[in-house]
C-alpha cells in the first residue's frame, strides 16, 4: 500500500497511526476481532468482503502486528488470526469512535450500543485523563506539543501555536496548559 503521509507528518502520532488503521475495511475487521471472530470465513462472512480484499488487510494487519496468524488444523492447514496485545489496546478507540457515530443518531436508529456485560446497562464511553479524570474533548484545556523526539519542525510547530493561545488568551487569565 503507498503511503499517504506527507513527509512532514511521518513523526506524527495520529499520521502513523492513520497509516495502520485508517482503512475502511481495518477497522471493521478488528471490531469482527473484538467481537471474538478468528477465522477468514467468519471475517468474510460478516464483513461481505472479497476474498482478495480480506487477504490483503489480514496480511496488513499481521504485519503491523495487531493480529497473530495462528494454524488451528492441519490437512489441509488452517489459520486463524488472532488479536495481539497491540491489536487488543486499538479497543478503546474503535469504542470511542462507535460512541461518537451513535452520538450523532436518534437512540431508535443505533444499530449497535456499548452495554456492561453482566447489567445489560448500556455505557456511555468518554476519553478522560488518566490522573485527573478530565473528559479531553476540551481543545483549550488539553493541547498537543512537542515531545522529546521532536523534529525543529514539529517543536517550531507546536511554539508557533502557543504564542497563538496565548495571543488570545485574556489578559488576566491562565492560557491552556
Amino acid at each position: 500500500m503507498a503511503s499517504r503521509i506527507r513527509l512532514e507528518d511521518r513523526e506524527c502520532p495520529l499520521s502513523t497511526t492513520v497509516q495502520h488503521v485508517g482503512e475502511w475495511w481495518t477497522l471493521l475487521i478488528l471490531h469482527d476481532a473484538f467481537d471474538g471472530y478468528t477465522r477468514f470465513d467468519q471475517f468474510q462472512q460478516s464483513l461481505s468482503i472479497s476474498t482478495s480484499m480480506l487477504t490483503t488487510r489480514l496480511k496488513t494487519l499481521v504485519a503491523d502486528g495487531l493480529l497473530e496468524r495462528r494454524p488451528y488444523r492441519t490437512g489441509p492447514v488452517r489459520h486463524e488470526y488472532v488479536l495481539t496485545e497491540r491489536g487488543r489496546s486499538l479497543r478503546p478507540v474503535v469504542v470511542a469512535l462507535a460512541a461518537w457515530g451513535n452520538q450523532h443518531l436518534a437512540p431508535e436508529d443505533r444499530a449497535m450500543i456499548l452495554v456492561d456485560a453482566h447489567t445489560g446497562e448500556e455505557a456511555e464511553p468518554v476519553v478522560v485523563d488518566a490522573h485527573t479524570g478530565q473528559k479531553l474533548d476540551d481543545s483549550e484545556a488539553f493541547v498537543f506539543t512537542a515531545g522529546p523526539a521532536a523534529s525543529e519542525a514539529m517543536r517550531a510547530r507546536y511554539t508557533e501555536l502557543e504564542r497563538q493561545r496565548q495571543r488570545h488568551t485574556p489578559a488576566g487569565e491562565t492560557p491552556a496548559r
